[in-house]
């Protein structure tokens, strides 16, 4: 079955799945493992609550999610200008690159230092993704957009695990000391994403675009007004990102805080980085099977077994004791965490306009990064209020089932129904 999947692309759209290959090498090593891991070390030494210490690093994702999402659209917009979109990828590519290098430089002591460096690679992982993502329709037809954003995230889950197989070597095998071990992780991150996105440079180009009078600043703010104008308009779109805003928030919130979650209720960092890898290798044939029973099932149907599977899941996170609970989760994770985020973009991607595509995305992106503000912040007051971080978890349920009410209710109209 694979290899009939992977016939079908072309080599623009390998290109862009690449992308995802490269960049999600960041979300697992980075916001899920690594970093946290190794914060959690710095913290524990320096005298700070576990407690605490989560809750610093949720709201350390509030502040980058928030910087970013203000950007969201205002980046959307610029990048559907002519021959803007990689520039301005590129830049958040690097960012994020140099900020992950920088962090094999910082003392073992260095907690907030860590903290400001995560935010800036933060920051450059989710600008450079506001441009991936809207470069999705410049690679491939709009009946051919589940298929290659599902193949993105599920190729993505492969190309994070071997890098990640590289660290868990070192880090099982004992080779080196610990600090030396997560400098290795870190080096091991930055360059994959470096070369791995070589390909996206070279081979995806910019196809949409709108053609823009005036100077810079003015055009994007009336550009910017006239696309909020036109999402007003389609009521199912603007539904449909407020529905966007609350579930993908617990599905944020829930891969950000998972290692420092799991780490609070006693589970050591082999034990982490084991649990982890089963995500990933459950993940990349669910996404891929997402995308093909969306195609006989409806993308929207498929959305709400994912918003299911993860109310599920902040129910079970309630009892989690042990080391085989929290893997029964992460199975369970793994299952819907690459389809439901996959599907939300390409369902997007056929609601929208065929013109000013990045301008519409900037939009999706800024519902989608201020989401993660509230979950994290969320369930960093919880933690510190309750001392338990699986409340939290447990309450994003709520916003689970919000989304899930407000998906429903932003069925497109029969004209432009979508499956």
């Amino acid at each position: 079955m694979l290899k009939n999947i992977t016939q079908k692309f072309s080599k623009t759209e390998w290109s862009w799945i690449f992308q995802d290959w490269a960049n999600s090498v960041y979300s697992l090593m980075i916001t899920t493992a690594i970093f946290p891991i190794f914060y959690k070390s710095v913290t524990d030494a320096a005298g700070i609550s576990s407690s605490d210490s989560t809750a610093y690093l949720g709201y350390a994702n509030s502040v980058a999610t928030i910087l970013i999402g203000l950007l969201a659209p205002l980046l959307g917009t610029i990048a559907d200008f002519p021959r803007v979109r990689k520039p301005l990828f590129t830049v958040g590519t690097m960012l994020g690159i140099v900020a992950v290098f920088s962090m094999m430089f910082t003392s073992n002591s260095g907690w907030l230092t860590l903290l400001v460096l995560y935010c800036v690679s933060a920051i450059g992982f989710g600008m450079a993704n506001i441009f991936y993502d809207g470069s999705l329709m410049d690679v491939t037809s709009r009946n051919r957009l589940d298929q290659v954003s599902s193949a993105g995230f599920g190729f993505g889950y492969i190309g994070s695990v071997i890098p990640f197989l590289i660290f868990m070597v070192f880090q099982l095998g004992g080779f080196f000391d610990a600090r030396t071990t997560v400098n290795i992780g870190f080096l091991l991150t930055a360059m994959w994403w470096f070369v791995f996105t070589i390909p996206y440079w070279k081979n995806v180009e910019q196809t949409t675009y709108s053609v823009k009078e005036g100077n810079l600043l003015a055009s994007t703010w009336r550009s910017i007004t006239n696309t909020l104008s036109e999402i007003k308009q389609y009521k199912h779109i603007s539904l449909f990102l407020i529905a966007y805003f609350f579930y993908i928030d617990g599905v944020g919130t829930i891969i950000k805080m998972a290692t420092s979650v799991g780490t609070d209720i006693g589970l050591s960092a082999d034990e982490l980085i084991v649990m982890l890898l089963i995500v990933q290798i459950v993940a990349f044939p669910c996404t891929i099977i997402y995308g093909l029973l969306a195609k006989k099932f409806g993308t929207r149907s498929m959305l709400f077994v994912g918003i299911s599977t993860y109310m599920i899941i902040c129910i079970i996170a309630l009892g989690l004791e042990t080391y085989n609970d929290f893997l029964v989760l992460a199975i369970l994770v793994g299952t819907a965490q690459g389809g439901i985020q996959s599907l939300s973009r390409s369902y997007f991607g056929q609601m929208i306009p065929g013109k000013n595509t990045n301008q519409f995305f900037g939009f999706y992106n800024i519902f989608g990064k201020f989401s993660s503000v509230l979950g994290t912040t969320a369930l960093g007051i919880v933690a510190q209020l309750t001392d338990d971080s699986l409340k939290g978890v447990f309450a994003l349920i709520v916003q689970f089932l919000i989304g899930a009410v407000l998906l429903y209710l932003a069925k497109p109209p029969v004209q432009e129904q979508l499956v």
